[in-house]
């Protein structure tokens, strides 16, 4: 008796309906609550899986290349659509904002604006009416002056139980110091290696800390979704692009202004004191020759 086709990419079996399932459910992950929008990666990849070693590992493409690009894309979905579930997204605007070449403070000043919903008549500070912002091209942020390599990111490390200390201590007389003491202390990292570790970061601290201390900061920081690149999955969603204001620059400031300007002065003088000397040296010789 003929088994019939091995379950696989092409037999039409319930391979396709569990991973367009799947797909769906990352794709509708924000718009509905229910159970089915439930999404765990590890159900696709293993499902794939499954369906490797049922065709005996026969496949016409590289699998291994497939899953792993697979796996990116899959965790790239769940990070930018993550929370979006707790979001009342009726009624809210979706705006994009273009971070290359935009200073990163009045960029994030901009974003805090527009995030807590002050741009709104209707504003209140008791109330999230934000919209969502979407902030692209993270990695071409420009800072002014020697932000890049003087400003730094700051963070302690240590163990939970620290406060206990005294507690242990009584306690258990031969208990090792090494496990009551901070492992690493203090840490930090400057704007340059955070850069180019995740410029993502450099962006939601910026904003976060524009940013009240209260209930509603969490809901806001939910609506912030920050990317590296030019590309985002909210495509399908009515997005506006935000103008930013037009930005006064100063040619020089004040004091390198006063200062090239005595400088000009100086050379100016000197200058003229050198023509003087030469005028003079020529009558000089003129009326010896005469």
């Amino acid at each position: 008796m003929d088994p019939g086709p091995k379950p696989g990419l092409g037999s039409g079996s319930g391979f396709e309906v569990r991973v367009l399932a799947s797909l769906g459910r990352v794709q509708g992950s924000g718009h509905d609550s229910g159970p089915e929008s439930k999404f765990s990666s590890v159900e696709l990849i293993s499902t794939l899986y499954n369906v490797f070693v049922v065709c005996n590992g026969k496949l016409s493409f590289k699998f291994d290349s497939f899953l792993n690009n697979l796996k990116c894309a899959l965790l790239f979905m769940q990070k930018a659509l993550a929370g979006l579930r707790r979001i009342d997204l009726d009624g809210l605007r979706w705006r994009v904002f273009d971070a290359k070449g935009q200073v990163l403070g009045r960029l994030a000043s901009q974003i805090s604006t527009v995030v807590q919903g002050k741009d709104k008549p209707t504003y209140a500070p008791n109330r999230d009416d934000g919209d969502m912002c979407i902030v692209l091209n993270a990695k071409d942020v420009c800072v002014t002056g020697r932000k890049l390599t003087d400003k730094f990111y700051r963070w302690h490390t240590g163990q939970v139980f620290h406060l206990l200390t005294p507690i242990v201590w009584f306690f258990l007389d031969d208990l090792p110091c090494s496990t009551c003491r901070y492992v690493g202390h203090l840490k930090e990292r400057s704007l340059k290696d955070q850069m180019a570790k995740d410029p993502t970061e450099v962006i939601r601290k910026a904003v976060l800390r524009m940013l009240p201390r209260n209930k509603l900061r969490d809901d806001r920081d939910r609506k912030l979704r920050i990317f590296t690149g030019s590309e985002h999955p909210f495509g399908d969603r009515p997005i506006e692009p935000y103008v930013m204001p037009p930005r006064t620059v100063r040619e020089m400031r004040p004091r390198a202004r006063r200062a090239l300007v005595r400088a000009q002065k100086k050379a100016e003088m000197q200058e003229q004191k050198a023509n003087d000397t030469r005028k003079g040296s020529k009558d000089k010789a003129a009326e010896v020759s005469a």
